[in-house]
């Protein structure tokens, strides 16, 4: 038996503080939450926000917004560390987004969208990524309204995951080609 592998205790994590997390740099993506209905979803993409240290959290339409204790049962506090607004309407905001330079995605399956594996983020440039509702996925007036459209390529039989699986993945692609 190796005892090389063995497993951190929290104290020896090494994490930073809220204030900390405030303070440090953000990697330069926002997610927006388009009509997410599931309170456990939206605290699960909060505490994915949190490990990779996202700009920021858009609540729109009927997605719930913290305090609730359904969202911190999952969100484990990453409600006060990931700077989060809510808007009531998502086509507003990403026009509003487009406006700023900020470069938006539909996460969908749709016509002419750019496979995550051959997505590359602009350097120097935000991007934002609408994650859709859970029976509806994202607003077609949303979708329209983006700069283009992201799919995760699946090869299995159901072609769908999770909200907030689906976060997970694309923030974890993304963070990962913004680093390089």
């Amino acid at each position: 038996m190796s005892e090389d592998r063995k497993k951190l205790k929290l104290e020896e994590l090494n994490r930073i503080s809220v204030e900390e997390f405030k303070e440090a740099p953000k990697t330069p993506l926002i997610i927006i939450l388009d009509n997410i209905r599931s309170l456990n979803n939206i605290g699960s993409v909060f505490r994915t926000a949190d490990a990779f240290r996202i700009e920021k959290i858009y609540l729109c339409g009927i997605t719930a917004q913290p305090p609730h204790r359904d969202i911190h049962k999952t969100a484990l506090g990453a409600t006060d560390s990931v700077e989060w607004e809510h808007v009531p309407d998502t086509v507003d905001l990403i026009l509003r987004l487009n406006e700023e330079g900020v470069k938006t995605y539909a996460i969908e399956q749709a016509e002419n969208a750019i496979m995550l594996d051959d997505f590359q983020p602009q350097s120097n440039t935000k991007t934002a990524i609408v994650m859709g509702n859970e029976v509806k996925g994202v607003h077609q007036d949303a979708i329209y309204a983006c700069t283009g459209v992201i799919e995760i390529p699946q090869i299995g039989t159901k072609h769908s995951l999770n909200i907030s699986v689906c976060t997970g993945v694309v923030v974890w692609d993304l963070f990962s080609k913004m680093k390089r």
